[in-house]
């Protein structure tokens, strides 16, 4: 199922990053958002805070002001936000097709034996057999 994605916010790689940080932590100020950024990489505070503004703008945040610092929060689902991008990904990059993604992504990587099972409970759900 595709996710509709003609009025939902596409999401730049540096703000998936932040709305990664809010739907993990729950809602933050700039300061905290950006330490947590600065753990992986080196980002300018000024940088992380411009960015964020921008994102209110865009509707991917809003903004609490009711304090002296204001609290941001991920405006955007998590789910809905991947699946959009899982799909366009996967138009662009492997024509449309999960098979090819799917065959790509487990030749590429160690798949423990946990995550093979996942995947063959997802597969004998989506055939309409047992869980």
């Amino acid at each position: 199922m595709k996710a509709k994605d003609s009025n939902t916010p596409k999401p730049t790689e540096a703000e998936l990053e932040i709305l990664q940080v809010l739907w993990q932590d729950g809602p933050a100020t700039v300061r905290e958002v950006h330490d947590k950024l600065a753990e992986k990489r080196d980002i300018g505070y000024t940088t992380t805070l411009k960015n964020m503004q921008n994102m209110v703008q865009k509707g991917m945040l809003s903004r609490n002001e009711k304090s002296r610092s204001h609290i941001y929060e991920a405006s955007l689902k998590q789910e809905v936000t991947q699946q959009m991008l899982l799909d366009r990904f996967m138009d662009s990059a492997f024509g449309g097709s999960a098979m090819n993604l799917v065959m790509q992504a487990l030749g590429n990587r160690k798949t423990s034996k946990a995550e093979l099972q996942k995947i063959k409970a997802l597969i004998n759900k989506l055939e309409g057999g047992e869980q």
